[in-house]
């Protein structure tokens, strides 16, 4: 079952900078670590929220790829510039991920960059089968919901243009 910390947010989209700010925040906090000797051990729980926001990260880009329906329709111009900000969080997340890749072999050698790779596969397993997974549910639930929706009103407001011309 995946264990997910107090502070795991679901992310949104629309917060890809939120998810970058906090990856940036911690990968600043491991590199202080790390460049003041601090052993990997000690950075774990920094890394861990770095992979966890990179992973929200990759997450938008790929919702960006495919909005939801609605907002295809009602918000085209959001759209694309949510795709801009999930291609510029990744690159700069990319930077992040080979300096980090950088400090750990010449701080551990190349075993603790394999080890990280191996942690990172897990950690977005987990979200991937815990939240992300969810989330695309609800999304779609939403979607056929508006859908619904929409058909009923329409359909209404076509038999009440009906009534009115009958009565009239």
């Amino acid at each position: 079952m995946p264990s997910f910390e107090k502070g795991d947010v679901v992310i949104d989209p629309i917060s890809i900078t939120a998810a970058v700010s906090g990856a940036t925040a911690a990968f600043n906090t491991i590199k202080s670590m790390i460049a003041a000797g601090r052993d990997m051990e000690s950075c774990i729980g920094d890394v861990s929220r770095w992979m966890r926001m990179a992973s929200d990260v990759d997450q938008a880009a790929k919702q960006a790829k495919n909005p939801p329906l609605f907002k295809k329709l009602l918000s085209a111009g959001s759209v694309e510039e949510e795709a801009l900000q999930a291609y510029a969080a990744k690159k700069k997340l990319e930077a992040q991920r080979q300096e980090l890749k950088n400090f750990l072999n010449m701080s551990y050698g190349p075993q603790a960059w394999a080890d990280l790779i191996q942690l990172e596969g897990r950690i977005r397993k987990q979200r991937q089968e815990a939240i992300y997974k969810q989330q695309e549910k609800r999304r779609q639930i939403i979607e056929v919901l508006a859908v619904l929706t929409a058909t009923l009103l329409t359909g209404a407001a076509l038999l009440f243009i009906i009534w009115v011309a009958v009565q009239a």
